[in-house]
């Protein structure tokens, strides 16, 4: 949630002529309720004015969130967004679909109980997130406390190209981070650094099926074997959770044989953002674990007030109904062919895209879009006068979204564009783009001394 700040008391909306009406009102204030509405319609073309000073979502190539769904599903969700999630007595159907979707997921992943699968919708792969690490920590401090050990030192194994919610989790749930660092030309945990950081306190070794920074997946197999070897040697057992917040609907369709999933013995739980490449409207996530066995039982709520028996699990409460009915509405109306062929069509645009990228001159790719169809790409050593800054900026007066970055601990010498490419990306804007960027290309490099402004490292880029 933003946090808020004191405003100005005298900010006002200005009025559309048509909305003041009857009340001869001239403004209405911005941040405390006027002494009077407006009427709706009124409210409608004030607010919808207002947020064209917003960026265009489909040229935002900086999210990995879908902004492009048939109409039809926006007509059902919007018949659907006064269905409460949480309520499952009163709206019996609205949880039998997202009991079916959380099995669907189950036997994406290979689940080996699928057909009743342990399993829930969250808000996104955030809230999955921290479900998951809960029933880690929880799984964890039941086996110390069995052995007489002290439970008071848990911590998580992840590397540094974790997306910001793994961090919120260990410092909400009291959990030490460690956070591997890149070496070199990796980007993401590899085996043998992931063991290095594993004790007896670690609760569970988190690998990212898509890392944010560059689209690559992390060896989920080399880790969780260099895992079993360190069972082998030292009798230290620790789970493996995948956040496959991206990839979870990425390679199951256009990466088959790959093994990352409950393939895997290792493998506990996995979360996905079924509003990322599940192709949904924002915001759903899921979370499906191993076995029943893998999710303890006194995370779980028994709920009743709502008028019926009813166990959850989450760290909200109510919210709509119509993302879990509109991720059910995608998985019938594409099933695997049509989620193949998407996946397929935005990897082939991914390889398009940097392939015609790296033949523009000054840029080296640090990706291809060869895993998620997601790719990065810097600037070669001797550009002097201009910086990936300096391009998202240009970039920015023609529409496009595209972030500048630098990344994390032990790399915080590479800067790098990173684009997201997802569903509703077509061929015209493809080649938009790469014209956009040849055309701000050449104006940097015609520039005979850098650009006025602050340093790159300090310039206000994307948030990542």
């Amino acid at each position: 949630m933003p946090l808020s700040t004191q405003r100005p008391k005298s900010a006002r909306h200005p009025l559309p002529e048509a909305g003041a009406g009857a009340r001869d009102a001239a403004e209405l204030p911005l941040h405390r309720l006027g002494e009077s509405g407006l009427e709706s319609e009124a409210a409608y073309e004030l607010i919808s004015s207002e947020l064209l000073l917003d960026g265009q979502a489909r040229l935002n190539l900086a999210t990995f969130v879908t902004t492009w769904m048939p109409s039809t599903a926006a007509t059902l969700m919007a018949e659907t967004a006064d269905k409460n999630m949480i309520d499952k007595d009163e709206y019996p159907q609205t949880a039998e679909i997202e009991s079916r979707c959380v099995n669907i997921l189950a036997n994406l992943w290979h689940s080996p109980d699928h057909e009743r699968a342990t399993g829930c919708s969250t808000t996104g792969s955030s809230e999955a997130a921290m479900l998951a690490g809960l029933a880690l920590k929880w799984r964890w401090r039941a086996r110390m406390r069995q052995a007489g050990k002290p439970t008071d030192r848990p911590n998580m194994v992840m590397g540094a190209n974790v997306q910001v919610c793994w961090e919120k989790f260990c410092r909400y749930w009291d959990v030490e981070p460690r956070l591997v660092p890149m070496e070199g030309d990796h980007f993401h945990l590899t085996p043998d650094r992931a063991v290095e950081h594993c004790d007896e306190n670690t609760i569970g070794v988190v690998a990212i099926l898509g890392s944010t920074f560059d689209g690559s997946y992390e060896p989920v197999k080399e880790i969780a074997a260099a895992l079993d070897r360190l069972e082998s040697d030292r009798g230290i057992d620790v789970p493996l959770h995948v956040d496959a917040a991206s990839g979870g609907f990425v390679a199951p369709f256009i990466q088959p044989k790959l093994e990352w999933d409950f393939r895997i013995d290792r493998v506990q739980s996995i979360n996905a953002s079924g509003h990322k490449y599940g192709l949904v409207y924002p915001g759903v996530g899921w979370a499906v674990w191993r076995t029943k066995e893998a999710l303890p039982s006194e995370l779980i709520f028994d709920v009743n007030y709502l008028g019926g028996h009813m166990p959850t699990f989450a760290l909200n409460f109510s919210r709509p109904g119509s993302e879990v009915v509109a991720q059910y509405f995608m998985f019938m109306s594409l099933g695997r062919e049509g989620y193949r062929r998407v996946m397929q069509g935005c990897q082939d645009m991914a390889h398009q895209l940097s392939e015609g990228i790296a033949e523009i001159g000054p840029y080296r790719l640090i990706s291809e879009g060869s895993e998620l169809p997601v790719f990065a790409f810097a600037l070669a050593p001797e550009v002097e006068n201009y910086s990936v800054f300096d391009v998202s900026d240009r970039l920015r007066q023609r529409g496009w979204l595209v972030p500048a970055y630098t990344f994390p601990a032990n790399r915080e010498d590479l800067s790098v564009l990173r684009i997201v490419v997802r569903s509703g990306m077509h061929q015209e804007m493809a080649d938009l783009l790469l014209e956009h960027l040849r055309e701000q290309t050449e104006f940097l490099e015609s520039l005979e001394a850098p650009l006025p402004g602050q340093v790159p490292e300090k310039r206000k880029a994307f948030a990542h």
